[in-house]
């Protein structure tokens, strides 16, 4: 399938298996990189997602997709991670053209990624499902066989955001079609198309009709999804807001909820660190995606003794990077997703500078086409500032001087959020002193915004609850059922 996505589908959903018109209008696509409008995407509306889910509650009661045996399922997945791989350039060229990534990133970061979250799932299908318990209750004997199976929960519901539009939907939805379930994904509004590539994906590589529909829209077809009493579980990812938002809507539904909502990561290191190796990993883990990624570094806190050194090379470097379009060869960082988002980021960034910060690169939005925020570094930073702790999702760095190890601890955990953290040192028990106190669920050692299909990814505090990805990322949508059986040749007898 080529990039022509964008014509072809059209004002159309994809409804159980088909492209389907949407019957709740058209939005115009906008790429941030030119603000040019690259297509027009079908809107969801009630009726759309009411088929949607009886659809797919009918795949789910007659076990049409987790009937199939294990290892087709698994060798469905991996016929979808070798399709991905073989249409690459039409992944690359769609989620440039929706979200503004450099096709660097979308090759060998998103697209590669999403391909093994998809393999990796594959060969998860036909891990054992359950386990042998032993048997104990007073009175009684232990001849009685105790096991645990795990059956998939039903339909599930899939809230996802636009930074990642092809990496973000594959990890839950491959957990979930691993785990046997029926799915609802809702992409971004932003970045439909991508989300539509990949249901065609799937379909060529054998998941049946009914088994997934990917519904386009804003907040209401979320918080329709959320709420509707056939869709038992919701995972979503995006920010505090709409976490917020999905928890209440999903306690008055008695709804199972994860979430994973964004960090205000730290990167902590200490003096000890080779100061260029350091710069390299303070670049990369703020920059990348144009610091649209949950995950992103985007407190740098650094031992005193080499601040002033790290802050005048960090900010050189970042002064030397390249914002620019898809179609710039030479570009570092792509645009921000909207002039929205721009003007928010450039509104930090002035009332911490109007709040006695200093800029060291960047501050300002660049001129257009496009929305385009350079590579900003700034110190002086209050730890009450909203810079210092609220996530700004975009490509704006503070660094922050610490005297000594307890306090780089404190600093590092004085936030809301808990996704991620990286320690740098060359003192291994330092760092896994440090790391044990660190209130995070990824905690990087020497390393940054390196992740692996096979561990969990997830939050403490208000980053989340659940983990994304490995085994764990698939248990979420299954449920436990405990069977007991009497061995004994009679019943017990209590009365």
């Amino acid at each position: 399938m080529s990039p022509d996505i964008f014509s072809r589908a059209e004002g159309q959903i994809w409804l159980a298996g088909r492209l389907t018109p949407a019957t709740g209008g058209l939005r115009d696509i906008v790429c941030p990189a030119t603000g040019e409008v690259v297509g027009r995407s079908g809107i969801t509306d009630l009726q759309d997602l009411d088929q949607a889910v009886l659809a797919a509650q009918q795949a789910h009661d007659s076990h049409l997709w987790s009937s199939i045996p294990s290892l087709e399922r698994g060798r469905i997945l991996s016929r979808a991670a070798t399709g991905i791989r073989a249409q690459e350039l039409a992944f690359q060229s769609v989620i440039s053209a929706e979200n503004g990534m450099p096709p660097s990133a979308a090759r060998f970061i998103e697209i590669a990624m999403a391909a093994d979250v998809l393999d990796y799932y594959g060969g998860a299908t036909s891990r054992p499902y359950g386990e042998v318990h032993p048997f104990n209750l007073p009175g009684a004997t232990t001849n009685y066989l105790v096991l645990t199976m795990r059956e998939p929960i039903g339909v599930v519901g899939l809230i996802t955001p636009w930074n990642f539009p092809l990496l973000m939907p594959t990890w839950k939805l491959a957990a979930a079609l691993a785990a046997g379930c029926s799915v609802i994904l809702k992409p971004a509004p932003e970045t439909p198309f991508t989300a539509l590539l990949l249901a065609k994906v799937l379909a060529e590589a054998g998941l049946p009709e009914g088994v997934l529909s990917v519904l386009p829209g804003g907040d209401d077809v979320g918080e329709a999804i959320v709420c509707h009493e056939g869709i038992p579980q919701v995972a979503l990812t995006g920010g505090l807001a709409a976490g917020a938002q999905a928890r209440v809507a999903a306690a008055q539904c008695g709804k199972r909820l994860s979430l994973e909502l964004g960090g205000k990561s730290p990167l902590i290191l200490f003096e000890d660190v080779d100061l260029e190796a350091a710069v390299d990993a303070a670049l990369f883990g703020i920059f990348l995606n144009a610091g649209q990624v949950c995950q992103a570094s985007s407190r740098v806190l650094v031992q005193a003794s080499i601040h002033d050194l790290f802050l005048a090379r960090f900010s050189e470097r970042a002064r030397a990077l390249r914002a620019g379009p898809p179609s710039d060869t030479l570009a570092d960082i792509g645009p921000v997703i909207s002039g929205e988002r721009l003007a928010t980021i450039d509104a930090m960034v002035q009332a911490a500078r109007q709040a006695g910060a200093t800029v060291h690169t960047g501050g300002s939005p660049l001129a257009g086409p496009g929305f385009f925020y350079p590579p900003t570094v700034i110190s002086g930073i209050a730890v009450d500032m909203p810079l210092a702790r609220e996530e700004v999702f975009g490509p704006v760095v503070v660094v922050m001087p610490f005297d000594d190890e307890e306090s780089a601890i404190r600093l590092a955990n004085d936030t809301l959020y808990g996704l991620t953290a990286a320690v740098w040192t060359k003192d291994i028990k330092r760092a896994l002193r440090v790391v044990r106190q660190l209130a995070a669920g990824t905690v990087w050692v020497n390393a940054v915004q390196v992740l692996t299909p096979t561990a969990p990814f997830g939050g403490f505090k208000g980053s989340g609850a659940g983990r994304d990805l490995g085994i764990e990322g698939m248990a979420q949508f299954q449920e436990t059922k405990t069977v007991i059986v009497d061995l004994n040749d009679w019943p017990m007898a209590f009365f």
